[in-house]
């Protein structure tokens, strides 16, 4: 799943940065299993499992920011790799993940998308 790179890394961006993305409409973009994200999310995160990502990532508009999240970073780099790769132009990865977020005190939810 997602083994084709390009080499293309999108950009980290801090968890507070993430935010402040978000307030300005961004998107933010939950790449975790579902199970991971019912336990806690990111306030306001779309969830697109990465085990689906290949076949729904056209769901993602390409005419606003997106911010990528999953745990710790690694998984999201990915996904805003293979987004960048398909044409996306704004696409950063925010650094640290959910547990980032939580880390910095921002607003968190919980429960099923």
């Amino acid at each position: 799943m997602l083994g084709g790179m390009t080499g293309q890394i999108p950009r980290d961006v801090s968890p507070q940065e993430g935010q402040k993305m978000v307030q300005e409409g961004a998107l933010l973009v939950d790449v975790r299993e579902p199970h991971e994200y019912a336990e806690v999310h990111a306030e306001g995160a779309q969830l697109i499992p990465l085990s689906e990502f290949e076949t729904r990532f056209a769901e993602l508009p390409k005419d606003r920011p997106l911010v990528m999240i999953c745990r710790s970073g690694a998984r999201s780099a990915r996904a805003g790799g293979h987004l960048l790769a398909q044409g996306y132009s704004d696409v950063v990865n925010l650094q640290g993940g959910t547990l980032g977020w939580i880390d910095a005190g921002l607003p968190t939810g919980e429960g099923n998308a």
